[in-house]
């Protein structure tokens, strides 16, 4: 099992796992190709290596043309400000960008006055919605692959933003996470997730600072209400820190959430790459994502492992599960079932039961959430011990029937009779099926 592993130390940002991704490995060509596709103006991006505390990291920068620059990279308004009270707070915004330097004194409050009101009024008609959202990225030529992880990530980033305001999905406004720069993010790690191709996404848990950043909102406190309802949300660990600042932004966030399938290593594994990014602020620790592409499957080898996804519920109608099992064979489970259970208020209901493979985790869960009335999906990784399978043919007086043959663990052979092969060939020749199989029985 090849898979990527997060150690989020020093937070997780969307520029900080983009360039991660890249220095473990992503095509570059692949994502500059996408990132030209992008139907939005007024950005460039750089892709160089930067040293932070002492170590080489590769840098993803998104650079905003000067009437799209929404000064996120700005430390005099962002950090050392004083608020009505002159008490000063050390605050941090979503992804940064650029390093300059800060401005002191009367200057400061000042450039602080100007900065504040062109930051509103331009944000005013920068703010977009999730389908506006979803339009941009359905006109991005990027995989399909691609393109729901995007989604899922701004799904993820909407709930949160729909709660914090007390709104839904269809009427929420992003803020920072809707402008250009974070949208570029969102897609190109989105692009290069999909290009390394990793099997499942382990992250222990978040490192969190403290205090207090200066957002669209307002001054909040850390994390901010969007990281606080996502990890709430998904049950993301989740480790503070004595370090002032914002280490884990909306965006970040979102990603551990939407791709996450561990939280724990496996007991031993190969490290295939090392990727590390870096972020755009210096706090006390260094600002850097370490992404890690490990396997286990030398370390284990033998080992067949599956995934159980179920789930319970109280109000889906029989139809729409039946369907739900239609749609989820379709894709590719390897088994689909339904338990009868009862549940609060003595409710009749059912626990729907998937079991399938690492990479159709998504597929699986997405079709349940869509044609299901369930909220949530609980997963379990397990292992599984199969038996030596092959395919064969039993021949009859009335044709040929389908087998399946298993090696027992003694080394002898039992054969089966494929059940659609069998009613085929009854349809056909107007032989009951039980007649039928006791052909098959015999060439045991």
């Amino acid at each position: 099992m090849r898979q990527l592993y997060f150690e989020c130390y020093s937070g997780i940002s969307g520029d900080m796992a983009v360039a991660a991704l890249l220095d473990a490995g992503a095509d570059k060509d692949v994502l500059l190709s996408v990132l030209d596709t992008i139907p939005v103006e007024g950005f460039r991006v750089e892709i160089s290596r930067v040293n932070k505390n002492g170590i080489d990291a590769c840098d993803f920068n998104v650079i905003l043309d000067k009437e799209y620059d929404n000064h996120d990279h700005d430390m005099a308004y962002l950090h050392g400000h004083k608020h009505n009270h002159g008490k000063e707070e050390c605050c941090h915004n979503e992804d940064t960008h650029f390093n300059h330097s800060h401005v002191k004194g009367e200057h400061q409050e000042e450039h602080q006055g100007e900065y504040q009101k062109e930051h509103q009024e331009k944000h005013q008609e920068e703010h977009r919605g999730l389908k506006q959202i979803y339009h941009i990225i359905d006109e991005t030529k990027m995989s399909e692959g691609a393109r729901k992880i995007a989604k899922n990530m701004f799904r993820i980033l909407g709930e949160a933003e729909a709660k914090a305001h007390g709104t839904d999905l269809e009427h929420v406004h992003f803020h920072e996470v809707g402008a250009i720069d974070s949208i570029v993010d969102i897609i190109s790690f989105a692009v290069c997730l999909d290009n390394i191709g990793v099997g499942g996404v382990i992250v222990p848990y978040l490192c969190e600072g403290q205090g207090t950043v200066r957002c669209q909102h307002g001054i909040l406190p850390i994390p901010v209400p969007a990281v606080a309802n996502i990890v709430s949300s998904y049950g993301i660990n989740i480790h503070t820190t004595n370090i002032q600042g914002e280490l884990v932004t909306p965006t970040g966030a979102s990603i551990v959430a939407s791709t996450v399938t561990s939280t724990e290593l496996p007991e031993k594994y190969k490290i295939e790459k090392i990727g590390l990014g870096a972020g755009k602020r210096n706090y006390e620790c260094p600002g850097i994502l370490r992404a890690i592409i490990i396997n286990d499957e030398d370390t284990d080898s033998g080992k067949d492992r599956i995934y159980k996804l179920e789930t319970d519920i109280d109000d889906c109608t029989g139809e729409m599960l039946g369907f739900a099992m239609e749609k989820l064979y379709a894709a590719g489970a390897k088994e689909v079932h339904f338990l009868p259970i009862y549940m609060k208020k003595n409710r009749p209901s059912y626990e729907l039961v998937v079991i399938c493979s690492e990479k159709d985790i998504h597929t699986m869960e997405d079709i349940v959430f869509t044609h299901t009335t369930t909220i949530g999906i609980r997963r379990v990784l397990m292992e599984r011990t199969v038996l030596e399978r092959k395919e064969g043919i039993c021949s009859t007086p009335y044709g040929e029937i389908e087998t399946k043959e298993v090696v027992l663990p003694d080394g002898s052979k039992r054969a089966y009779p494929e059940y659609e092969s069998v009613a085929r060939l009854s349809r056909t020749t107007g032989v009951p099926v039980i007649e039928l199989m006791k052909f098959c029985d015999n060439n045991k």
